[in-house]
């Protein structure tokens, strides 16, 4: 579960690059709630996983909560949210 959160975090900022593009913003509809379900996954990861190495959950918290804010920000300046 540790490597599915590394991967779903590495996705989200991989979408919100995608969806920084003009034109392209419309993908942050898609990648804002994507990203909310990998930082939840990647939150249980974190707390359920007994292992002493939780570098890749702790990597998925924070690359799918930046994911997430500048995703939300995006979305904002660009007027996606009235």
């Amino acid at each position: 579960m540790i490597v599915l959160s590394l991967v779903w975090g590495i996705l989200a900022i991989v979408g919100m690059l995608v969806a920084f593009l003009p034109c392209l913003g419309w993908m942050n509809w898609f990648n804002i709630p994507f990203s909310g379900v990998g930082l939840i996954v990647s939150i249980i990861a974190l707390a359920s996983s007994k292992q002493p190495n939780k570098g890749g959950a702790v990597g998925g918290v924070i690359l799918c909560g930046i994911a997430v804010v500048f995703g939300i920000i995006r979305l904002v300046a660009g007027g996606g949210v009235l």
